[in-house]
């Protein structure tokens, strides 16, 4: 493996099934609170996301259930990942959510969940035919001595339950220490340290440095974790492998779900398309084009890239082609005609 950079997958006997179905980006990623009851330096969420009881469901911003369910149905989910903030900071939601995708998809619904707390028994308890792996988050201070610690409890707990139980953590410079916990858990999953704006702060007071300019991976990430990221039941999942393929994976399937007649595909599973402001419900177009290959709005038409170009020369008004992510996600970018 490169110490500069990890994109290939460490071989799949590492994986929890969690981790397999989000490789094949089968995963809907349903963030179900920013509130949090501990305060990491590293934590890389967004300012609009920390702090914030906000709920998502992949890039979408929902407020129920059934928002959740038509989201994870336009990328034909297989499994959902739960993550915050923390989860357990609204128990009942969690329940609430969870159920909701068991019922609607199956048991066979693969809900792994990542906490930062050290849950009760009877919290474990009340999750239990609702989540099927959960993933704990203990602080770098506890890692050298964790069976003395709630945490150890807990993961005790979510054995007894019949959850697959790992640890997940960032890629800080002590992460060997927790190389001696292995035999009691299923798996430690290492996400590789990355720059945010909202730990830009925390990150500079450290003294750390970007790996490069077009990656918000953390310098040393991979040193630090190369050792026991060697170990059977232990993942390295690289931030290279979480854009360029985990994410690509993902968008691609959902892309394949909801892109219209007239948006192209590209390999990363983005969409591109043509837009030409104007009166969109009174202006002709072409003679012939088939409905299917435009979408008439009050102020503009949506066609194909390929079509605006053509007819860029006998319109007027402003054109110009935009690249996003598929079912209405954030733009890419937008090029003139």
């Amino acid at each position: 493996m490169d110490d500069n950079t990890s994109e290939d997958l460490p071989p799949h006997s590492r994986l929890s099934a969690g981790c397999t179905l989000c490789y094949e980006g089968a995963k809907l990623v349903l963030f179900l609170t920013g509130l949090c009851h501990r305060d990491c330096w590293y934590c890389p969420l967004s300012q609009e996301r920390k702090n914030h009881d906000v709920i998502y469901a992949n890039e979408h911003m929902i407020s129920s259930p059934e928002e959740m369910i038509q989201v994870a149905r336009r990328m034909s989910a297989l499994g959902t990942g739960i993550t915050g903030g923390d989860p357990f900071y609204f128990p009942n939601r969690l329940i609430e959510y969870a159920g909701a995708l068991k019922k609607e998809f199956g048991s066979e619904h693969h809900i792994h969940l990542y906490t930062g707390m050290a849950p009760t028994e009877k919290i474990i308890k009340s999750i239990i035919g609702l989540i099927d792996e959960i993933r704990f988050h203990p602080p770098g201070e506890l890692w050298s001595n964790l069976k003395d610690t709630p945490f150890h409890d807990s993961i005790q707990c979510a054995k007894k339950a019949g959850l697959d139980v790992g640890i997940e953590v960032p890629s800080l410079p002590n992460i060997d220490d927790l190389a001696d916990y292995l035999p009691i858990i299923d798996f430690i999953n290492i996400n590789e340290l990355e720059w945010g704006d909202s730990n830009a702060d925390e990150m500079r007071k450290r003294g750390y440095l970007l790996r490069g300019d077009v990656s918000n991976a953390i310098q040393g990430g991979w040193e630090s974790a190369k050792k026991i990221a060697s170990l059977p039941k232990v993942h390295w999942c690289s931030s290279d492998f979480k854009d360029r393929v985990q994410l690509r994976m993902r968008l691609r399937r959902i892309a394949a779900n909801t892109a219209r007649e007239f948006d192209e595909i590209t390999e990363d599973g983005t969409i591109i398309y043509g837009v030409w402001e104007c009166d969109g419900l009174r202006v002709t177009l072409p003679e012939n084009l088939d409905n299917a290959l435009f979408e008439r709005y009050d102020d503009r038409i949506e066609t194909g890239w390929w079509i605006l170009e053509e007819i860029a020369g006998r319109i007027k008004g402003t054109a110009y082609y935009i690249e996003r992510y598929p079912d209405n996600g954030i733009i890419i970018e937008v090029t003139p005609v």
